[in-house]
């Protein structure tokens, strides 16, 4: 039960300050930016451990909501981009 509150936390942080760095509007508001920062987290987990391929403890807490920014930053510009293309 623990993990699953830290992991909205990250997920609050992350897509709170993403959808501050990415310009307009958060689908779904709070709700969505802890959503988007989820998903956030999980794709900048897989892009640093898989693509990047760097290892090591993960840098903490820190390092958990810097990559879930990192993430979520790239979830929220892609959906608003594709959101101006249709």
């Amino acid at each position: 039960m623990g993990d699953i509150i830290i992991w909205l936390i990250i997920g609050l942080v992350a897509g709170g300050v993403a959808s501050l760095i990415v310009p307009g509007r958060t689908p779904g508001g709070t709700i969505g930016a802890i959503v988007i920062g989820i998903l956030g987290a999980l794709l900048g987990g897989w892009l640093v451990r898989d693509v990047l391929e760097i290892g090591g403890d993960g840098g903490g807490i820190i390092g958990s909501i810097i990559v879930a920014i990192i993430g979520a930053v790239i979830i929220l510009f892609v959906m608003r981009e594709m959101a101006k293309r249709t």
